[in-house]
């Protein structure tokens, strides 16, 4: 079943079991329906990702090549995660193939922040460190010349420490700082009177290694996602994308996603976004150009220098490994990697609970975001994602979450509270591949009840409900989500 958000948001009814008021906020609750028939899976549902699912469910579910993908790609995929995997070296090194790391850098290898392709998580506290979470760094966009390179880079990085604080340096040369994290915690009262326990992470940078932040320095944390399926995504018609919009709500059910219009840098020209947590790069050859820039600090034909500012004289001087450090040839399998990675396939789809969950999912709305199912364009060259009927959960749009979820950052057209979809496929895999349950950009949320408590703005009327539900509801929807 395709469900977009137009249907979802027709008629809202009283439903069974949540139409109730909650006395504290006076919030009525009421729930979509689309008539739909919830009483059995349906057809190939369990396909993720089409015939590029993959049917595994341990440890290595998210590092596996698409099902569909001939024997004689295989090769590719297996070089493409050599250079993904492995760590890369200072130089010059011996190992030249790899070498040109830094000289400012977050990380030594991809592997190390996507840990099993998977997700990245937040520091558990001030004493831990960041070894899968990164900083953006921007300031406002005040002159002509910030209002012009808004237009390439999506915002004005900070003069002296640029776009992304990098924690790690080469020796010789001076970290930018260090990450540091404390949590407060607030509780969240169901209507039943179960609780729950949410905790909000306060960012602060220590050990400066260049003096102070512009006084207007905007911060923002992002955990690393997860990579499968990602050539899928980039598979789905920017024609479907449009469809799903609706950037005026002109349908007015509160609902108003967009895309955002991002740089190419290869093609010189605007185009849709899709990648990243605000959907601020437009394809996978270029997020992984940029994730070897501003990561590991490895240059590429798509971005040919470090980044060092003018401030960090020992930075600008240090030896390269190259013009540019990564050859359009590594480049080329990585993004194959990545392109590759399989969708495991969903697990108990036919259970009685998880059906309930399914429903409760479209009822209150959360369909209307997270769009279950899509089909990707005819391609040419990549047959592993062509005409492929893929159940991702997501429209790839921008949307209001709230005060709450903002970073106050914008990124090209995305606003401070704007806020990618993420898919949801292979979201109850996280504990296994992963070992830990962290959801959102930030990783606050230590579980998908406080994820689902995050969401403001567009999604307020969804959490609402949640909060409604009673608890053998609550759990058929977590039962649902932990199905994907």
């Amino acid at each position: 079943m395709s469900v977009s958000k137009k249907r979802h948001a027709k008629t809202l009814l009283a439903a069974t079991g949540v139409g109730t008021v909650l006395a504290a906020t006076g919030f009525a609750i009421a729930m979509a329906t689309d008539n739909a028939d919830y009483s059995a899976p349906e057809p190939n549902e369990h396909l993720s990702g089409g015939k590029a699912t993959v049917f595994n469910q341990t440890r290595n579910a998210f590092s596996l090549p698409s099902a569909n993908m001939a024997v004689s790609r295989r090769l590719d995929f297996s070089v493409g995660n050599s250079f993904f995997r492995n760590p890369w070296v200072m130089a010059p090194a011996s190992t030249d193939a790899r070498d040109g790391l830094g000289p400012l850098f977050n990380t030594n290898g991809c592997q190390n922040c996507h840990i099993k392709d998977g997700r990245g998580h937040a520091p558990s506290g001030p004493d831990d460190t960041a070894v899968s979470m990164l900083i953006r760094l921007s300031i406002p966009a005040i002159t002509a010349a910030h209002k012009a390179q808004l237009k390439t880079d999506g915002s004005v990085p900070d003069p002296v420490y640029g776009g992304q604080l990098q924690d790690f340096a080469l020796l010789g040369v001076a970290p930018e700082g260090k990450i540091r994290v404390t949590y407060s915690y607030q509780t969240v009262t169901f209507a039943d009177g179960d609780t729950a326990e949410l905790r909000k992470p306060s960012f602060t940078i220590e050990d400066k290694g260049y003096g102070e932040f512009h006084p207007d320095i905007m911060f923002s944390p992002r955990v690393a996602p997860p990579m499968i399926g990602l050539g899928l995504l980039e598979a789905i018609p920017e024609r479907t994308l449009q469809a799903y919009a609706d950037p005026n709500d002109h349908n007015n059910d509160g609902i108003s996603g967009r895309l955002n219009q991002v740089w190419d840098t290869e093609k010189q020209t605007t185009t849709i976004g899709r990648f990243g947590w605000k959907a601020g790069q437009p394809n996978l050859r270029q997020q992984n150009a940029a994730a070897f820039n501003g990561d590991l600090g490895i240059t590429s034909g798509l971005f040919r220098k470090d980044h060092c500012s003018e401030s960090q004289q020992d930075c600008l001087n240090s030896i390269n490994g190259g013009d540019p450090e990564l050859s359009e040839e590594i480049l080329n399998f990585v993004t194959f990697y990545s392109r590759n990675l399989g969708v495991p396939a969903r697990r108990n789809v036919d259970a009685p609970d998880v059906l309930r969950g399914k429903q409760l999912f479209n009822e209150v709305q959360c369909a209307a975001c997270h769009i279950p199912q899509t089909t990707t364009a005819q391609l040419t060259g990549q047959p592993e994602q062509s005409g492929q009927t893929i159940w991702p959960y997501t429209d790839l749009l921008l949307h209001d979450m709230g005060e709450e979820l903002a970073d106050n950052r914008p990124e090209f057209l995305a606003t401070g509270q704007e806020w990618r979809t993420p898919p949801l496929w292979g979201i109850g895999l996280t504990k296994t591949v992963n070992g830990h349950t962290e959801f959102l950009h930030d990783g606050r949320a230590r579980n998908l009840t406080e994820a689902i408590l995050w969401h403001g703005g567009e999604a307020e009327q969804s959490r609402e409900h949640f909060v409604a539900m009673p608890r053998h509801d609550r759990r058929a929807l977590l039962a649902f989500l932990e199905s994907l």
